[in-house]
């Protein structure tokens, strides 16, 4: 049985795809990472990562321009913020028999294809804690109304940045079917920070993968891992949460702009020039918090 990881990426996001990259490489030298091309600028990006990594491009790149082409046909072409997120769904359809998708805006630290480990009880993994903040997000109250999903089903809502599954677990008739019911029912949905692929994923596996589970619910919990929590402390080359007295498994800067002065700066300037000189970098002031991340900073445990 194979097992990879799945990422998405054009050559905008070049220097985050490298820092993932070394987190994940500097614990766990042999598991496959496959690009998955963002939009049609990556090629200076893939050069990279298969230099240094070894990262290969998804082959079926033809797969990729149709599920883009259909996701346009059902929403319409200006429907989304990012579309091209949903591109990450080619993960369903790719060389891997088990997988994890990992956004760049993260970086890891534990050999963490072992979390594939789940895989053998459930047909779905996540690990984070955005049910803790309710269906913001991902669902608007119409979903309790007209009796979609239950408040428990909800329990289970998860970001899009960071989980696993098994190839063809979704089929691309599941992926069609499930875009042609959301866009029926726009108002399921909470699109009002500019989400896009994250509510219509979580209707999908919801609807579609019952045998669910998040790592977060695992014997003993497990930590939070926004880069929105103040109180994560570095020790070393990982960040510890001391609520839980655990390590991260990794940190996610959703909805935020990693550069200097932003939370936890120093860790991905660590993993971005690992065995490289780092620049010198003008200090910036941080960004004016948005209304997504005071909304997000409420979530227990993130």
């Amino acid at each position: 049985m194979s097992r990879g990881i799945y990422i998405t990426a054009n050559d905008r996001a070049t220097e985050q795809a490298i820092a993932l990259l070394n987190s994940i490489r500097v614990r766990d030298s042999e598991t496959p990472v496959v690009l998955i091309p963002y939009d049609d600028n990556y090629q200076e990006v893939a050069e990279i990562l298969f230099q240094k990594f070894g990262v290969s491009v998804y082959q079926d790149l033809p797969f990729i321009y149709r599920l883009s082409h259909r996701l346009h046909e059902i929403f319409g072409e200006s429907f989304f913020a990012r579309p091209n997120q949903f591109r990450k769904q080619a993960c369903w359809f790719g060389p891997f028999d088990e997988f994890l998708y990992i956004d760049t805006d993260i970086v890891v630290f534990e050999k963490i294809i072992d979390n594939l480990n789940y895989l053998t009880e459930y047909d779905f993994i996540c690990a984070d804690y955005q049910h803790a903040g309710g269906i913001t997000n991902v669902f608007t109250p119409k979903v309790f109304e007209e009796g979609i999903f239950t408040e428990t089903e909800c329990q289970d809502i998860f970001n899009g940045g960071f989980w696993g599954s098994k190839k063809h677990r979704i089929s691309e008739q599941d992926l069609y079917d499930s875009f042609t019911e959301c866009a029926a029912h726009p108002d399921y949905f909470d699109f009002s920070q500019k989400t896009s692929d994250q509510p219509i994923i979580n209707y999908m596996v919801l609807k579609r993968i019952p045998k669910r589970f998040n790592i977060v619910r695992r014997l003993g919990k497990a930590p939070g891992n926004w880069a929105g929590s103040p109180h994560f402390v570095v020790q070393g080359d990982r960040l510890f949460d001391p609520n839980i007295n655990q390590p991260l498994q990794y940190i996610h800067w959703a909805g935020m702009k990693i550069q200097p002065e932003c939370p936890y700066w120093e860790i991905w300037e660590h993993y971005r020039y690992l065995n490289e000189e780092k620049p010198k970098f003008i200090s910036q002031a941080p960004k004016q918090t948005t209304v997504w991340q005071k909304v997000a900073s409420k979530l227990n445990g993130r």
